[in-house]
């Protein structure tokens, strides 16, 4: 019975069995060679709080200020200094900065609130 029993596990491969050794002898692991350095998790966190943060760009920014995140963070193509969007809106660079500083404030706020409806 003892070694029908040992038999079948006789195929099975531990990942935190020693494997081989790395250059400085050092035990080398299954989990140590298939892993991957990034991690599966915060990919997916940050891919959501993409989405959410281009939806919240479409919802809650004016036509002025959505064009502006967009130029200057390259949302639509290259990312643009506030120089090259005032030239290309004919607005001064001071005011795209304000415009920037006061949309990038609306959308942490809705950010923050998260998931929670908001109120019209």
């Amino acid at each position: 019975m003892h070694f029908r029993a040992s038999k079948k596990t006789a195929q099975d491969v531990s990942f935190s069995e020693p494997i081989d050794t790395d250059k400085d002898g050092h035990p080398l692991t299954l989990s140590d060679v298939i892993s991957e350095d990034d991690n599966i998790i915060d990919n997916i966190d940050l891919k959501i709080n993409a989405e959410k943060m281009y939806r919240y760009i479409q919802d809650i920014l004016g036509e002025r200020e959505r064009r502006i995140i967009e130029l200057r963070y390259g949302l639509m193509g290259e990312a643009l200094t506030q120089r090259e969007v005032a030239k290309m809106l004919d607005i001064s660079r001071s005011y795209v900065s304000r415009i920037e500083k006061k949309a990038l404030e609306k959308l942490k706020k809705r950010f923050d609130m998260g998931d929670r409806p908001v109120a019209k």
